[in-house]
């Protein structure tokens, strides 16, 4: 048995049961795309994905006759199951005679982008994942290939899931390559954007061990620490992300070399704003209702700076369990509320909740018609008047709010908007509340 041969055996960790060997095939001289097929399921199967830990399963997938495409199909199924068994199935692939260099005709990629997408953590498994690889590179597997659908290299995918196992790898034999080579789907940036952009903390250490050029520029302009998520922008329950945000930001800072003309970015900080100056301006108050987000009702208990993150922050204590916190974040206190019902969120994503919410409207109560057939003079004066002012758009809810033209309201109890339009439609039944007109129109385009 020679090296190379050696190399398309599973390591014992992964061999198949004996009664389920699979011939070895001569393997082709060149690379070819596979036609796409669907993924093979035992007969009267009870689930929709392949698992290769049942023993039905186990048949087909090392049944020689199941084909290289089919095996491919399976692949793609991103579910635990398949991705902690990448390694098994790609070695079954490379059995059936496929060159090391194949490509799924779905897309496009080649068994090294599957490896290095299977090692994310949680579906994936990066031992698995790395095994295969090893397996591949002992077979001459190219590292610079990219899938023409996304324009990604090994490198850039295994950046994109954060598996830093594979980043060694892959840059043992082939650094000077493909290490600060750009991806044209993330604005030419190189692996080191695509992984602060997706605040991949453990590539990104990674990636700065192996020598990436923190000092590169997309095609925006932009270097890596100027791609990673502004804490400030992100969205509800975001407080643990904005820590590795801050962490990620300052690490690719003092990466850059010191020869480098470039101005060092830094997070917009409101440090130096009181917290209770900057609640003024909002007019809130601790203590007070608010909305979180547009959808989540609450009590504010927290408004200053935080060691999670740069600027001033809001704290809030919910109505209900749906926030990741009771107050406290890294070990830090900052307010006290039972577990799950505490949030902080910037200070753009807080409104002030109104004593009477709109909420979704059932029904219309009825407002009078009005007759003004008979009205001359100043009547139809006031009643062109009473056109060209805002005016009130009838009882939205069963407690009698008035919304008019203008007012910023809540629809569907989620999205924040402003009232711009009131009247009989086309593509919707009902009618206005002025010109004689009874009811507003309801339904799936506007709830209130």
């Amino acid at each position: 048995m020679t090296k190379n041969d050696s190399a398309e055996l599973p390591s014992e960790e992964v061999r198949q049961p004996p009664e389920f060997q699979s011939p070895v095939l001569e393997r082709r001289k060149k690379p070819i795309v596979h036609p796409s097929a669907p993924a093979p399921l035992p007969k009267d199967y009870a689930f929709t994905f392949f698992d290769p830990n049942d023993p039905a399963c186990q048949e087909i997938l090392y049944d020689p006759k199941t084909t290289v495409p089919e095996l491919f199909a399976i692949i793609r199924q991103w579910v635990p199951q398949v991705q902690h068994k990448i390694d098994v199935i790609g070695s079954e692939i490379l059995k059936r005679g496929c060159h090391v260099n194949d490509r799924d005709g779905l897309t496009d990629m080649t068994l090294l982008h599957y490896a290095c997408k299977a090692g994310a953590h949680g579906v994936g498994d990066p031992a698995a994942a790395v095994r295969l690889s090893n397996q591949l590179l002992a077979l001459g597997v190219d590292v610079t290939l990219r899938s023409r659908w996304t324009n990604m290299n090994a490198l850039h995918y295994a950046a994109y899931f954060d598996v830093p196992e594979l980043i060694r790898i892959l840059l043992k034999g082939s650094k000077p390559k493909v290490l600060n080579s750009t991806c044209s789907d993330f604005n030419h940036g190189t692996a080191l954007h695509i992984a602060a952009s997706n605040l991949c903390l453990g590539a990104v250490k990674c990636l700065l061990e192996h020598g990436a050029n923190p000092a590169v520029r997309n095609s925006k302009g932009q270097v890596p620490a100027d791609v990673v998520p502004d804490p400030m922008d992100m969205t509800l329950d975001k407080a643990e992300a904005a820590m590795v945000a801050k962490e990620l930001k300052q690490l690719l800072l003092d990466a850059v070399p010191l020869s480098c003309n470039l101005p060092k970015v830094t997070l917009p900080n409101y440090d130096n704003i009181p917290g209770n100056l900057m609640l003024t301006s909002l007019g809130l108050k601790l203590g007070e209702r608010v909305v979180v987000d547009g959808q989540k009702l609450g009590t504010l208990r927290f408004c200053g700076t935080t060691e999670f993150a740069s600027g001033q922050w809001i704290g809030v204590e919910l109505d209900e369990p749906e926030g990741k916190n009771d107050g406290s974040v890294g070990g830090i206190r900052y307010f006290i509320c039972p577990p799950k019902q505490g949030v902080f969120a910037s200070v753009s994503k807080i409104a002030k909740a109104t004593d009477q919410m709109p909420s979704s409207v059932t029904s219309t109560p009825k407002t009078p018609r009005m007759d003004f057939s008979r009205m001359t003079g100043k009547g139809r004066k006031d009643k062109k008047a009473l056109r060209k002012k805002s005016p009130s758009v009838g009882s939205l809810d069963r407690e009698g709010l008035k919304i008019e033209i203008g007012d910023q309201v809540l629809v569907a109890g989620q999205k924040q908007g402003i009232i711009r339009f009131y009247g009989k439609t086309d593509f919707a039944p009902g009618k206005g509340a002025a010109g004689g007109r009874a009811e507003l129109p309801i339904g799936g385009w506007k709830r209130l």
